[in-house]
């Protein structure tokens, strides 16, 4: 393994400063805790907030907003140059440009911004030296949210959990997306999962608050079924939490009735994909960490989907963006940016489809950019892909929307994007909707509101 990091330019871990210093966000770091400073060459260049003009409303196209929506790509990496740039590429996209002949990366200018509304950055401040592990090792115990815990991370559970409390407003709304599985090697036709979704943060009202005295959740979903007709009515509502494992509850109507799935977590495969995405692979990475030990490896200059609004984009035909053979480079941008390297091995006397996994995260927005997950054997198996863009609901950056490859079947998986689904997505950050109240996510009111 150190051997594959090193071949990818895996770095050893680069403190900035000797100590943590809170008073060093916004001045030598950024206000979220990212270096910002260029890189030595001037490829990634010194940190800037704002990357949105003003007049953005609802139902405009976000791309449009964006400052450097003119930007021209530098180059295009893909299997013939590949070698050239391996050192600012992943093993993962690596191996993607070997096996997806679609696969390719269109590098454009790197644009860093990603930041946060004041009180999340003070917040951020607040929480050097006083943001705490659990005793159990994985557990986020303290907190002032909503806040960046660990801006000066010293193991790899404290960057994973950056990523899943980086500020994201109170909520998401999906009116509309499509789960895409493509075909299987041998033939046949896609999986295409019509769905509405809303995440709700708990932790991400306005203000300033302690973790403890909040309902010890990382979010509350919601999800339903429009189509297949095999899907078509299936709804579910879970809870994750930030000390234990999480609540499923899934509405059958064929049977007419809520079940708890008490084993519906971790690698379980989701309901009607084909073994082919478990319930810990949205978004990246998804629920409980708790089996696995996290490792911080270190920073890595790497192409990363940033600013790339085309996957986002609800207006345009799904089928040309989603292909067999990759995602259509014409939708995507790459840039180069810092990432954390993180690694996750399963522990011992636990089980897991993928003992071995790598994720890496951005250091300016604290996103999961991308992963890798390897099976019982050590063979790179799965890889993951997630697109940047700022939100100008929030005032952060997010990203949704991501793209699964399995090396294995060749297959590819996209999920949690508007990309042709007609409707926008829509951040929320005040909790003024029924989905972001507690009392929605019960058995009970998924019963009531369930139409079939």
């Amino acid at each position: 393994m150190a051997s594959v990091l090193a071949a990818v330019g895996i770095l050893g871990a680069q403190p900035v400063l000797a100590a943590d210093d809170a008073a060093a966000l916004g001045r030598n770091l950024t206000p979220l805790g990212g270096e910002s400073a260029a890189n030595a060459d001037g490829s990634i260049p010194a940190w800037q907030a704002g990357a949105l003009n003003s007049g953005w409303a609802p139902g405009k196209p976000r791309a449009d907003f964006f400052k450097f929506k003119d930007d021209k790509p530098l180059f295009t990496i893909d299997a013939s140059n590949a070698d050239k740039y391996a050192n600012k590429l992943s093993e993962g996209q690596l191996a993607l440009l070997r096996n997806f002949k679609n696969y390719r990366i269109a590098v454009y200018p790197s644009r860093r911004h990603c930041s946060a509304p004041d009180f999340v950055q003070q917040n951020t401040k607040a929480n050097v030296g006083a943001a705490k592990i659990g005793s159990d090792g994985w557990s986020l115990a303290e907190a002032t949210v909503p806040g960046i815990p660990f801006p000066f991370p010293k193991s790899g559970i404290e960057v994973l959990w950056n990523a899943k409390m980086k500020y994201a407003g109170v909520g998401l709304t999906m009116p509309a997306l499509w789960i895409m599985l493509s075909p299987r090697a041998s033939g046949g036709d896609w999986i295409e999962a019509k769905s509405s979704q809303t995440y709700f943060y708990p932790w991400g009202k306005k203000g300033s608050n302690k973790l403890a005295d909040l309902p010890q959740v990382e979010y509350y979903t919601y999800f339903d079924y429009a189509s297949p007709t095999a899907l078509a009515g299936q709804a579910l509502i879970a809870t994750a939490y930030l000390n234990k494992g999480s609540d499923t509850f899934y509405y059958f109507p064929g049977q007419r009735r809520v079940r708890r799935m008490p084993s519906y977590s971790y690698d379980a495969p989701q309901v009607g994909f084909e073994n082919q995405y478990t319930v810990d692979e949205p978004r990246v990475f998804n629920g409980t960490p708790d089996r696995f030990d996290w490792k911080l490896v270190g920073k890595k200059e790497m192409y990363v989907g940033y600013n790339a609004f085309g996957m986002y984009d609800p207006n345009v035909d799904r089928r040309k963006v989603i292909t067999p053979d990759g995602v259509e480079s014409a939708a995507t941008r790459y840039e180069l940016h810092r990432v954390w390297v993180i690694e996750a091995t399963v522990k011992e006397g636990v089980r897991h489809v993928a003992p071995k996994r790598r994720f890496y995260v951005d250091e300016d927005s604290w996103a999961l950019m991308g992963a890798e997950d390897y099976d019982a054997q050590g063979k790179l198996w799965k890889v993951r892909e997630s697109f940047v863009i700022p939100v100008a609901e929030t005032g952060s950056c997010d990203n949704p929307a991501f793209v699964q490859y399995d090396l294995n079947s060749g297959r590819v998986l996209h999920d949690q994007g508007s990309v042709g689904a007609g409707k926008d997505l829509k951040w929320s950050v005040e909790p003024d909707d029924a989905k972001l109240q507690e009392n929605f996510y019960t058995p009970d009111n998924l019963r009531a509101i369930s139409q079939r």
